[in-house]
């Protein structure tokens, strides 16, 4: 994707690839890769794309900076609309947003009864799609017959994609999903559209090599789109498979609210920002964004951004040291306070972490946060569980080495590390080079006995594994405690504040640590499940063909023999029948080979990836469990 193109709307860039005649589909992905390097001229909102001599696309997005409309997107070419530069051009366009590609022209009405902000998208901190403050749609009794339609349609487009895998699924099945897509969203299949935006970006990411692409994320976002189909298809009655169009928000009332730290925000699409971390009185976690298009430069810069939140006469990083006092709140589902015009804010002061809720923040033990975090399956509700596992805990830790690039520390209870407790594993919340947190956490690691406060978030695909986002002293510790300056109100978002030596104890203040055990291998990373884990990635970033070769050279590598020696005998079948269907093959009567069905693939992949998330993430909780537990 060329980022200085507009977002596109699903539909026009499907339209457009429908339009072309087979002769000039295959020329596609071609003048894709060509056109996401051309140059492009900025003239206001309009943007022009030269392609040769003789043609110039010119796409003239709408006021919501986005091409929503056929019309928008316009080529000087004699065969234009229908004609390879316009395609290709919307092709190397990003993809907007489900929100983003909605035209609104009046605000809607908050169910409190005041008037909200016009429709403005956004992205939460988890990369999900949201508004602020549009009434909760009420819940729907099941999958009607239309969106049972749409449901089998986007499982059909999506399973064909998947079949062909990344290196086949070039522009014309990805127009596909994007039109499946469109008709879920008219449908109102909200979960499994926005699924299968992402698919297709992920799409894109792989097959441009792009920097931020993570195949892991692609094969989790094509799971949960054909799981969500596939439910959806059989009428299932579950609503969240439904999903909601806008993040629905609700009046919560009177709030006092505690600044805890403030996260920056990169998303893979285009978007920046950051998002301030609040703690109600009786210890609810709420977030207060600013999170548009904009990437790391729109991070940085937003780090001291007002707070669009009542009077506006507080910027974030007062906000991450401050409080709040808050009439007429509204409160999405996900803890996020919206900013209708009902809302009035008043800034009071601030707690340090060692009183009120912030210090009843670090009492409770890391086995019982975990357990607490990781307790939903992500195969349920992803979008449940991705919000439990998105909430912060706080802890009191102490840094005792580094092993392969790994900061390790241990819990500290009542101010005691136990010499046989868990070696937690620390790693940055975000590895741009923009932001602070890599360099802080080297800075961190440089002081072996060094005793502080962190708030962080769990990675839930890695063994103890710990992202700080912000740390602060640890009370009653003397020199073996951080040092920080008084103006940051005792503690330091580690993606914007920067640590120095001054900040740190000398080494020789610092209690002599006993000599760094050996570090317990990762579950997930060396258990013999990771032959399923690279059987289900090789069926998406291969294709059907590359899932097939255990099948064709008799399992030559023991993938599935070896699964059922270390008892996995679930995933060794999986493995086996993953294998057998991408091979299978039907014949015609005459002998001759058929196109293989991609439903039946699809469903043996979607179950080996299904129990894969299940299983991983629970040798993930299992490492947090103390010694000696079972």
């Amino acid at each position: 994707m060329n980022p200085e193109l507009p977002p596109v709307a699903p539909e026009v860039a499907a339209a457009a690839v429908e339009a072309l005649t087979s002769r000039l589909r295959k020329k596609l992905d071609a003048a894709i890769e060509t056109y996401v390097a051309a140059p492009v001229t900025v003239e206001g909102a309009v943007r022009r794309v030269r392609c040769g001599e003789d043609a110039e696309v010119v796409l003239t997005p709408g006021p919501s900076g986005t091409v929503t409309d056929a019309e928008q997107a316009v080529c000087s070419c004699l065969l234009a609309p229908r004609c390879l530069h316009r395609a290709a051009v919307l092709g190397a366009c990003p993809v907007a947003d489900a929100e983003t590609a909605v035209e609104t022209n009046a605000p809607p009405a908050e169910a409190a009864g005041t008037a909200a902000e016009a429709v403005r998208p956004t992205r939460d901190v988890t990369g999900a799609d949201a508004v602020r403050d549009v009434p909760a749609a009420a819940p729907q009794a099941g999958p009607t017959d239309a969106q049972r339609a749409a449901a089998r349609a986007l499982w059909a487009a999506a399973a064909a994609a998947l079949a062909a895998g990344v290196p086949a699924a070039g522009a014309v099945a990805q127009a596909e999903v994007l039109r499946a897509s469109h008709t879920a969203r008219l449908a109102g299949l909200h979960r499994a559209e926005a699924a299968a935006l992402r698919v297709v970006r992920g799409l894109r990411g792989a097959r441009s090599r792009h920097d931020g692409h993570r195949l892991a994320d692609l094969v989790a976002d094509l799971r949960e789109l054909l799981l969500t189909t596939g439910l959806l298809a059989a009428a299932d009655p579950d609503p969240a498979l439904v999903g909601t169009a806008r993040r629905g928000y609700r009046p919560e009332g009177a709030l006092r609210v505690h600044g805890v730290c403030r996260e920056p925000v990169i998303s893979a699409t285009g978007y920046g920002g950051v998002v301030t971390h609040l703690l109600s009185d009786d210890g609810r976690w709420f977030t207060v964004a600013d999170v548009r298009p904009g990437g790391p430069a729109r991070a940085r810069g937003a780090a001291t951004a007002t707070v669009a939140l009542g009077s506006g006469s507080l910027d974030h990083a007062q906000l991450s040291r401050g409080g709040l006092l808050i009439s007429g709140a509204t409160l999405s589902s996900d803890g996020r306070l919206g900013a209708g015009k009902g809302v009035r804010a008043t800034p009071v002061a601030g707690l340090s972490w060692t009183s009120g809720p912030m210090a009843a923040l670090f009492t409770r033990p890391l086995s019982e946060a975990v357990t607490a975090r990781l307790g939903n399956a992500p195969a349920g509700d992803p979008a449940r569980a991705e919000r439990t596992d998105g909430e912060l805990i706080g802890c009191d830790l102490v840094i005792v080495g580094v092993v392969e690039q790994h900061v390790l520390a241990r819990e500290l209870v009542s101010g005691r590390a136990d010499p046989d407790g868990l070696l937690i594993r620390l790693l940055p919340s975000h590895g741009h080079p923009d932001l602070a947190h890599t360099t802080n956490l080297r800075r961190l690691a440089s002081r072996p006995g060094l005793r502080l406060r962190v708030v962080g978030r769990l990675d839930p695909d890695r063994a103890v594994t710990l992202r700080p986002l912000a740390v602060g002293p640890l009370p009653d510790e003397g020199t073996a405690t951080l040092r920080l300056p008084a103006e940051w109100l005792g503690h330091a978002d580690l993606g914007y504040d920067r640590l120095e030596g001054i900040h740190l104890p000398p080494a020789d203040a610092l209690p002599e640590l006993p000599a760094l055990p050996q570090v317990p291998p990762d579950p997930v990373a060396q258990a013999p499940l990771w032959r399923l884990r690279r059987s289900v990635e090789v069926a998406v970033s291969g294709g059907r063909r590359a899932a097939a070769e255990p099948a064709r050279d008799g399992d030559r590598a023991g993938a599935a023999a070896a699964l059922r020696q270390a008892g996995f005998r679930t995933a060794a079948d999986l493995s086996r029948a993953l294998a057998a269907e991408a091979d299978r093959r039907g014949r015609d009567v005459f002998g001759r080979t058929e196109e293989a069905d991609p439903d039946g693939y699809a469903r043996a992949w979607l179950a080996a990836a299904v129990y894969l998330a299940g299983t991983e993430r629970e040798l993930v909780r299992s490492t947090w469990r103390p010694t000696g537990t079972t």
